[in-house]
């Protein structure tokens, strides 16, 4: 009621001039006395009267409709931001950059999302991608982050954080049900804990795998299968967490949606996301950002514009500021990630 009550003055003062001009026109043909003439004169008199009323209607209806449009993006945009905020350039002393590009022109986020925490167990990192693109998959991508979240500081281990993620996904299904527009819902899952040693740990429900820079040599983390997306099947009893070795200084972690990958050209083919990387990776020293706009760049030239599918990307650097007092020890004795 506060609301339209606030809303009553601006509407009345956008409504004020065209009624005003409305009320002089019609004031003008019924007591002008040119405007009761027939002549050629008296009728051009007329017409360019009414023209320009009409236009000056015309004009404030658009100045008033562009302003409105420019309230509700900074509104969006405030709303997008507030459920995806920037990251901090720096986590925990590991270099940190993200870009995303929705399917949906006009919008900033979609059915992509990331977080990097540092907590007490290291620095934790989800990347998801909940079914669909677009506004269409917000609500089910945020269901899943705003868990992330809240698990990422108390549960011990990555696998007490999915089965965290796991219910909260449930529990948007169900209300989704209640409003009878549920549908399959699922989200492919990857968490990351890269611990005050380098190590780093996986959990993968679904997701592609990251890519492993090391100067300009490209890799992908794959070790295993991944697990079924998460909302298609019940987690399994066991969620053996995967190690996978240090992150060595100077090395990076590139995490990314398949939209990125899945971006095809006129022809159909699709973009080479790993050849792109070491392309953008090779000039020294290593910087998350530049490397993430060129790939970007590169990216929607292959595609000619935006991607039919949201696309995230995100880019741990280790550049050697993030010491500890076992972490030369360690890894001085330790392999890269393979």
């Amino acid at each position: 009621m506060i609301r339209i009550k606030a809303g009553l003055p601006r509407r009345a003062r956008s409504l004020g001039l065209p009624t005003a001009w409305g009320a002089s026109a019609l004031t003008y043909k019924l007591t002008c006395p040119l405007a009761q003439q027939d002549g050629l004169g008296a009728r051009f008199v007329s017409g360019a009267v009414f023209f320009a009323v009409g236009t000056g209607i015309v004009l404030h209806v658009r100045r008033t409709l562009l302003r409105e449009l420019r309230q509700a993006r900074r509104i969006a945009c405030a709303a997008q931001s507030a459920l995806l905020p920037p990251l901090p350039p720096r986590v925990d002393g590991l270099s940190v950059a993200a870009a995303r590009l929705s399917a949906d022109p006009g919008a900033t986020i979609g059915g992509d999302v990331y977080e990097a925490v540092g907590t007490e167990h290291g620095v934790r990192v989800l990347m998801g991608d909940a079914r669909g693109h677009g506004l269409a998959a917000v609500g089910t991508a945020a269901a899943v982050l705003n868990s992330f979240r809240e698990a990422v500081h108390d549960g011990k281990d990555l696998a007490e954080v999915l089965r965290r993620l796991e219910r909260a996904l449930a529990r948007q299904v169900r209300s989704r049900a209640r409003d009878d527009t549920a549908d399959e819902e699922f989200v492919t899952v990857l968490l990351l804990e890269i611990r005050a040693d380098g190590e780093v740990r996986a959990l993968n429900c679904g997701h592609p795998w990251p890519y492993l820079i090391t100067g300009a040599e490209v890799a992908s983390l794959a070790r295993a299968e991944p697990l079924p997306p998460l909302g298609l099947f019940p987690l399994p009893d066991d969620l053996p967490v995967e190690r996978h070795g240090l992150l060595l200084p100077g090395q990076a972690l590139l995490l990314h949606t398949d939209g990125a990958e899945d971006a095809r050209d006129a022809r159909g083919r699709f973009f080479p996301l790993g050849q792109a990387l070491a392309d953008a990776a090779r000039e020294e020293p290593l910087c998350p950002r530049r490397v993430l706009r060129r790939v970007l760049t590169a990216l929607l030239q292959h595609s000619d514009g935006f991607p039919a599918d949201d696309v995230a990307l995100l880019m741990l650097h280790h550049d050697g500021a993030r010491t500890g007092p076992d972490t030369v020890a360690l890894t001085q004795g330790a392999d890269s990630l393979p």
